[in-house]
């Protein structure tokens, strides 16, 4: 079975933030899922964050973790995944784009999708799929 771009992301959609998490390393994004399930984000390379006026925050830019915080209670809006690009969540009030620089990976995985209730989870590595272009 081949990988689909954005199939299991686009499980998001409707689903509300429920937590922004600051772990040792990385960063998890909790989400509301199945009954008393969570879906989890576990970002190893911190995400960017934009605001609809455009303006982005990267992690050590001032306001980053308040802009983070902000978005908890929003529901998904839409997801975005692209081959070579990495990906997007799309909130009601921001966006959450995972696209790492080649200089910014410290470990083998970008990011970790868990927690439906079926399973079913993508672990996204540096080479593979939509982050291919990183080597």
């Amino acid at each position: 079975m081949s990988y689909l771009p954005n199939e299991l992301l686009s499980r998001l959609v409707l689903s509300r933030l429920i937590a922004v998490e600051f772990v040792l390393d990385h960063l998890v994004l909790r989400f509301e899922g199945d009954g008393a399930k969570q879906v989890t984000l576990s970002c190893f390379v911190f995400p960017e964050i934009a605001a609809f006026d455009g303006s982005q925050l990267r992690d050590g830019d001032l306001g980053y973790s308040d802009r983070l915080r902000s978005a908890v209670g929003s529901y998904v809006v839409a997801t975005q995944e692209q081959m070579s690009d990495g990906f997007r969540i799309e909130l009601q009030n921001h966006t959450i784009i995972v696209r790492p620089r080649q200089g910014s990976l410290v470990g083998p995985e970008i990011a970790l999708l868990r927690g439906f209730s079926d399973e079913a989870w993508m672990c996204w590595r540096p080479g593979e799929a939509s982050f291919g272009h990183l080597v």
